[in-house]
């Protein structure tokens, strides 16, 4: 086993026990989806967005940040996706601090910069994929854990983009398995808990959410 993976299996086993089943995705239009967006509408709270869409798409190779060509990019219809989620969240009322943060990996950029305009997302390496850290694993989810714990004000909600791992290894195992598909959003409750009070997709695609790699 490698150290990168003992190194994630580490932080897999320090994760707090899940307290809940799997979660399953919701979509507003619902009575659960429409509660969850009611409470984003208030405030204070975290979206942690998975980047979008990469069905299709060539597998990760190089595991360097700058490496577009080595990494695996989000899909034609990602790119779609993450635009139709940068209108719902505007056409839903749901206010976003600013700046917008992103992971550097580009499927997590990319996303953030469609969905929410270049302009209002700032790339930050405390949102780097998990495979991406190296050495520097234990430094990368301490970022991720400071953006998903530090308060919110009220009438506006922290948005992250970035990759599903890291929030797996923080939050346990009901952001595992099906529940966090690409292009949806776990809402995160900030504190020390880290409690996840829903996954929420605004912009699903038919038989999409998960690659192959």
């Amino acid at each position: 086993m490698t150290r990168r993976a003992l190194l994630s299996l580490g932080f897999l086993l320090a994760a707090p026990p899940a307290t809940a089943r799997e979660l399953v995705p919701i979509r507003p239009g619902t009575p659960e989806g429409d509660a969850l967006v009611a409470r984003l509408r208030q405030g204070g709270l975290v979206l942690f967005m998975r980047h979008a869409d990469t069905r299709g798409e060539p597998c990760d190779r190089s595991f360097r940040v700058g490496d577009r060509a080595g990494q695996r990019n989000i899909s034609p219809m990602g790119r779609e996706q993450s635009a139709a989620v940068g209108r719902w969240l505007a056409e839903l009322g749901i206010r976003l601090e600013e700046p917008v943060l992103a992971g550097p990996v580009f499927r997590a950029r990319d996303t953030a910069e469609i969905a929410f305009g270049a302009e209002r997302v700032r790339v930050t390496d405390d949102l780097l994929a998990d495979d991406y850290a190296g050495g520097r694993l234990e430094e990368v989810m301490a970022g991720h854990r400071r953006l998903l714990s530090a308060p919110v004000a009220p009438g506006v909600n922290r948005m992250l983009v970035g990759h599903r791992t890291p929030l797996i290894m923080l939050a346990g195992a009901a952001v595992g398995g099906r529940a966090f598909p690409e292009g949806s959003f776990a809402v995160v409750e900030p504190g020390g808990a880290l409690r996840v009070l829903g996954v929420l997709e605004l912009a699903p695609l038919p038989g999409g959410g998960f690659h192959g790699c």
